[in-house]
C-alpha cells in the first residue's frame, strides 16, 4: 500500500494521509446537506412535486457519487483530491435549467450524463490534458492564488464576517452575533495551531470549534448517531429516460449540456492545478498524471448523473486536507470512505455548520496565495492577465469567469509585447472560446 501510493517519495505516512482525508471530508461535508436542498428546490414554495427531486434520494446519490469520484481520483490518479457534486453547477441545474427553463429534472440529469461522456472522450484523446499543460505557469499560479482569495471570501461570507451591503456591495457583519464569534474563535485557534507547526491544525481547529459551539448552544448536538438510509430508487437511472424524450433533442438542451461541459472543464482544471501546486506535486509547468486525474473526474460525473445528482467535480476544499498533511491518493480514498459512512451517520453531520468550516477555508486561502510569489510582477504583460485572473474570481464569485478573463488578456499583452513565440497555439483557441463564452453568457 505504501509503495503504491508512494509514501516514501512524497514524505508522508498513514497518519498524515488519514488526517488529511478526514479534514477534506469535514470541509466538504456541507454538500451532503446543501445539494439535496438545492436539487429538491426546498426553498421554493408552491411548486409541483414533479419539479422536485427526492431529497433523500439526492442525499444518498450525493454521498455515493462523492465516494466513487474520490476513490477514482485516489486510486487512478493518486492525487489527494476529493470529488462531490459541485456548488454553482447544482444551482444552475436547479434554478436555471429546471425552475427557469422548465426542463424536467430527468432531462437535466441526461444533460449531465452527456457532458460527462463527452469529457471522457476528450480525456481519452488527450486533448483535455494538452489544454491544461499548454497554460503558462504564470496563469497557473494566478489561478491557484485566485482560488485562494475566492475560498477565503467564501469563508468570511459563510461565517457572517462579510455580509451584503446595498450601498457598497459588501461590508462587515455583526461581530456580536454568536455564530460569527464562534467562527472568529475558530480562526484564532486554527491560526495558533498552524503557527505552532501542527500539521493537523486545521482539523483540530474544526473539532475544537464544533465542541465549543455545542457547549455554548450555538450548534445543536446530534439528535441521534445512526439514521435510516433513504431509498435511491426515485433518482437512480432517471437520466436514461431523457434519451426517449423528444424535448431532450433541442437547441435549449444543447446550451445546457455545453454549460455543464464548460464550467466543469475549467473549474476542474483550476482546482487540479491549485491543489497540486499547494501539495508540491507539480513538475515544472506540467501537472503529472493530468490525464488520469481528468479521466477520474469525468467518470465521476457520469456515475453521479446515473445515481441522480448534478455534475460531480474536483473540490477546492481538498486543499484543506493538503494543508493538514495529505500528499497522496490514499487521502482521497479515506475521504471516499467517510462519504460512504456518512450515509449511515448523517445525524452527526449536523455539527458541521458554516462557523465550523469557515476558519478552514480562510486559513487555506492564506496558504494558497503563496503562489503569488512565483509570478513575475515586474513584467507588465504577465502581471495584467495574472492580476485580472486573481481579482476576478472573488469579485465575480466564479472560478471559471476569473480564468476566462485572464486567458483573454494573456494573448493580447504577450502579442503587443512581441512575445508571440511563447504563446502556445491552444491559448489562441482558448481566447476565442472565452470571448464566445462571454457573448453567449450575456
Amino acid at each position: 500500500m505504501k509503495k503504491f501510493f508512494q509514501f516514501e517519495e512524497l514524505g508522508t505516512n498513514y497518519r498524515r494521509e488519514f488526517i488529511g482525508g478526514l479534514t477534506t471530508f469535514l470541509a466538504m461535508a456541507y454538500i451532503l446537506v446543501v445539494n439535496p436542498i438545492t436539487l429538491s428546490l426546498q426553498n421554493i414554495p408552491d411548486l409541483p412535486d414533479a419539479m422536485r427531486m427526492d431529497y433523500g434520494a439526492v442525499f444518498v446519490a450525493t454521498a455515493i457519487a462523492a465516494a466513487i469520484g474520490s476513490l477514482f481520483m485516489g486510486i487512478i490518479a493518486k492525487y489527494p483530491i476529493a470529488l462531490a457534486p459541485g456548488m454553482g453547477l447544482n444551482a444552475f441545474f436547479a434554478y436555471t435549467v429546471v425552475l427557469t427553463m422548465g426542463i424536467p429534472w430527468q432531462n437535466a440529469l441526461g444533460g449531465v450524463l452527456v457532458s460527462g461522456l463527452i469529457f471522457i472522450l476528450l480525456t481519452l484523446t488527450g486533448l483535455r490534458e494538452k489544454v491544461i499543460n499548454s497554460i503558462p505557469s504564470e496563469l497557473k499560479y494566478a489561478v491557484a492564488a485566485g482560488i485562494g482569495l475566492f475560498i477565503t471570501f467564501l469563508g468570511f461570507q459563510n461565517a457572517g464576517i462579510i455580509v451584503n451591503n446595498d450601498a457598497v456591495l459588501v461590508g462587515l457583519g455583526d461581530l456580536t452575533q454568536g455564530p460569527v464569534l464562534l467562527a472568529i474563535f475558530g480562526i484564532i485557534v486554527t491560526v495558533i495551531l498552524m503557527t505552532r507547526g501542527f500539521n493537523a491544525g486545521i482539523f483540530i481547529g474544526m473539532v475544537v470549534t464544533a465542541i465549543v459551539g455545542m457547549i455554548f448552544g450555538l450548534i445543536d448536538a446530534p439528535s441521534k448517531v445512526v439514521g435510516a438510509v433513504p431509498s435511491l430508487e426515485p433518482t437512480f437511472g432517471a437520466a436514461f429516460g431523457a434519451f426517449g424524450d423528444s424535448s431532450f433533442y433541442t437547441t435549449q438542451m444543447l446550451v445546457v449540456v455545453l454549460t455543464f461541459l464548460f464550467v466543469d472543464f475549467f473549474d476542474t482544471a483550476g482546482t487540479l492545478v491549485a491543489v497540486a501546486n499547494q501539495a508540491g506535486l507539480m513538475k515544472g509547468k506540467v501537472l503529472p498524471r493530468a490525464g488520469k486525474a481528468l479521466f477520474a473526474d469525468s467518470c465521476a460525473t457520469v456515475a453521479g448523473a446515473i445515481l441522480g445528482t448534478s455534475t460531480t467535480t474536483s473540490y477546492i476544499e481538498s486543499s484543506s486536507g493538503v494543508a493538514a498533511g495529505a500528499r497522496s491518493g490514499f487521502a482521497a480514498v479515506v475521504t471516499a470512505g467517510f462519504f460512504l459512512l456518512s450515509i449511515f451517520f448523517f445525524p452527526l453531520l449536523e455539527v458541521i455548520t458554516a462557523p465550523v468550516t469557515a476558519p478552514a477555508l480562510i486559513i487555506v486561502g492564506v496558504l494558497m496565495v503563496s503562489a503569488l510569489g512565483n509570478i513575475e510582477w515586474t513584467k507588465f504583460e504577465v502581471a495584467v492577465p495574472a492580476f485580472l485572473t486573481i481579482i476576478s474570481m472573488p469579485l465575480t464569485y466564479s472560478i471559471a469567469t476569473g480564468i476566462a478573463i485572464g486567458f483573454i488578456f494573456y494573448p493580447i499583452t504577450m502579442i503587443v509585447k512581441g512575445r508571440t513565440k511563447e504563446i502556445h497555439p491552444i491559448m489562441y483557441i482558448l481566447f476565442v472560446i472565452f470571448v464566445l463564452y462571454f457573448i453567449f453568457l450575456h
